[in-house]
């Protein structure tokens, strides 16, 4: 190997206090690209991130400016022979909202030392990963064995029109492997790799029965409450073990690692004497498996209630499916199995919203060879893979326009680092070993490329 692990370790060791120290700069700076928040931070964030990038050793920057859409940082640099292969490395500069500041100990944009990390809001999610990039290449000062395409957008949490657009500018994107850093361990020590991410769809449902709402001691009984006809149709999307009941929603068990019962109920905040919902395994329930949310309910507030029937109510259904399914056919399953209904003989009225599409990758490559490798070098453990039941829409624009490349999720979040909640941290055990991954997979998959290439 042309770069030893070993000197990549010590290297990567004596980078630490100043990669943490920039660290602390960016996650200081409230870069929240949100309606309703000030723009001026966002800014600020992407000329940190720019400026970080230019003292890292990167000449060839750029931005990307699309309608209603914060600055997309691009940076190329070349490969360092004809033969090296090219990595796209990729990041988010912006953050969340920080919610409810009372739940914070601590200031959410003031960086805080705490025992083994640092919290802030999103210093996980996703500036630890812009600075793993930053520290990969400070590692090999500036030159590294492969190729690099850097993009860092700047409204990831929001959304934006940057989701659709590498397809329509496939040369801005070609690469032979990319590294989806907006990541992290499956538990804090654990190695993984995320393999699948679920597709999401959106489903309204209405039930109208009456002009307006009546007496319920005058009508009730035999008056149509537009609320019950409607609780009854949600009740049949689920069956006696809390499993989804609709045809056409592909199921199937998970291969990879599991969480246990107890890391879930801890993660998820259930309470103790509540049991979790639906059967098998919990990969196929959260990963490979649709999952139906009620995340929405148009129906006259309790504190408020008159005595009267209810003339309409209305839901909003988020439906998470199989990272392979296609989401609009998922969709069209949900709408048929609603659309089929009669509660007391009452139709109801469903429309359907966005869907995003999920993604699995192809883990057989020599991308993901490196990356195995690379992953116990850094954590000195054999890494997992795992899936995430959140969709990235943009892996699937990436994907699309580079249909050949690998491409690896992981990073230096993990599971409990709190990422859109009160108190969010990054572990400083996680930030080291996210980035001796990286440059240990620079160097891994230049050596076996150019083997490969010599074969």
């Amino acid at each position: 190997m042309h770069h030893d692990a070993n000197a990549l370790e010590s290297t990567v060791d004596a980078l630490m206090d100043d990669l943490c120290a920039d660290l602390k700069r960016l996650a200081a700076i409230p870069s929240i690209a949100f309606p309703g928040f000030s723009p001026e931070p966002v800014l600020q964030a992407r000329d940190l991130v720019v400026a970080l990038l230019r003292d890292a050793g990167v000449t060839d920057i750029r931005e990307l400016n699309l309608p209603d859409t914060a600055p997309v940082i691009t940076a190329t640099l070349p490969p360092p022979t004809p033969d090296a292969p090219t990595v796209l490395l990729y990041a988010h500069y912006d953050v969340q909202p920080p919610g409810d500041e009372h739940l914070w100990d601590s200031p959410p944009f003031e960086p805080t030392d705490i025992e083994g990390g640092i919290r802030a809001r999103g210093i996980a999610d996703d500036k630890a990963n812009v600075m793993v990039h930053i520290g990969a290449l400070r590692a090999f000062g500036g030159r590294p064995p492969v190729g690099l395409k850097i993009v860092i957008e700047g409204q990831e949490e929001y959304g934006s029109a940057f989701d659709d657009y590498p397809p329509t500018d496939p040369d801005l994107f070609a690469c032979d492997a990319m590294i989806i850093a907006d990541t992290g361990s499956i538990r804090p020590g654990t190695p993984t790799l995320t393999t699948a991410l679920r597709g999401a769809a959106e489903v309204f449902v209405e039930a109208r029965t009456l002009g307006a709402a009546v007496h319920s001691g005058e009508y009730g009984g035999a008056a149509p409450d537009a609320l019950l006809v409607l609780v009854k149709a949600l009740a049949t999307l689920h069956d006696v073990h809390g499993d989804v009941a609709v045809e056409g929603l592909r199921r199937e068990p998970w291969s990879g690692t599991d969480l246990t019962d107890d890391e879930f109920r801890e993660l998820a905040g259930v309470r103790r004497d509540t049991p979790l919902i639906g059967s098998g395994g919990l990969g196929e329930r959260l990963w490979s498996g649709p999952a139906i949310t009620v995340i929405g309910l148009d129906a006259p507030p309790v504190d408020h209630a008159a005595s009267a029937v209810v003339p309409r109510a209305r839901a909003k259904l988020n439906l998470r499916v199989h990272p392979r399914q296609d989401p609009k056919e998922a969709q069209a399953a949900l709408v048929r199995h609603l659309r089929s209904l009669r509660p007391f003989g009452i139709p109801l009225t469903v429309t359907p919203g966005d869907t995003g599409p999920g993604y699995e990758a192809a883990i057989g490559g020599p991308a993901y060879r490196a990356a195995r490798t690379a992953l116990r070098r850094a954590w000195g453990a054999g890494p997992v893979h795992a899936a995430s039941g959140g969709s990235i829409p943009l892996v699937n624009g990436l994907a699309k326009a580079a249909p050949g490349a690998e491409i690896l999720l992981f990073g230096a979040e993990d599971n409990l680092c709190n990422l859109h909640g009160p108190n969010e941290r990054v572990l400083l055990s996680e930030l080291r070993a996210a980035l001796l991954a990286e440059a240990v997979f620079f160097a891994e998959y230049a050596a076996t490329h150019r083997a490969g290439a010599a074969t």
